[in-house]
C-alpha cells in the first residue's frame, strides 16, 4: 500500500489543578474555544469541546504525525498560558496533572459526542469522581 489512513477519533479529558471548580460559564466559550482553536492548528479537527467547572471533555481526530500525550501537553500549556494572560481567572490558573485519553471507534463517535454535549446534566446525576 503507497498510501497511509488513519482516522483515530480520541475523546481526552482532563481537570483543573485539584479539580478547583474555576471554570464559570462567563470564561467558559472562551477557554473551549482556544482549545479548540489549538487542537486545529495541529491537525486535529474537533468535533466537540464541553465540560464542567473542573474538567474540559474533547472529541477530536488526531493527526497521525502527533503523539497524544504531547498534544495534550502542548494544549494544556498553551490554554493555560492564555487563561493567565488574559486574566479570565482572578488567581494563578493551572491544569491538573495528567489526563485521560480513549480512542473512540467510528460507530460510537455520535454515542461520545452525545455524552460530551450533555455534560453538566450527567454530572447533576454523577459526579466526576463517581466515574
Amino acid at each position: 500500500m503507497s498510501h497511509s489512513f488513519n482516522k483515530i477519533w480520541i475523546h481526552a479529558i482532563w481537570a483543573t489543578k485539584e479539580r478547583t471548580p474555576i471554570i464559570h460559564s462567563n470564561i467558559e466559550f472562551k477557554i473551549h474555544q482556544f482549545i479548540s482553536d489549538q487542537l486545529r492548528e495541529q491537525g486535529c479537527p474537533v468535533r466537540i469541546i464541553n465540560g464542567m467547572p473542573d474538567h474540559v471533555h474533547c472529541l477530536f481526530l488526531l493527526n497521525s504525525q502527533k503523539s497524544i500525550g504531547e498534544l495534550i501537553k502542548q494544549i494544556k500549556g498553551s490554554s493555560s498560558h492564555f487563561i493567565n494572560q488574559n486574566d479570565l481567572i482572578s488567581k494563578k490558573f493551572a491544569w491538573q496533572t495528567g489526563y485521560a485519553a480513549f480512542s473512540v471507534s467510528e460507530s460510537a463517535v455520535d454515542k461520545v459526542f452525545q455524552y460530551i454535549k450533555i455534560q453538566k446534566e450527567h454530572h447533576q446525576k454523577h459526579s466526576f469522581l463517581q466515574e
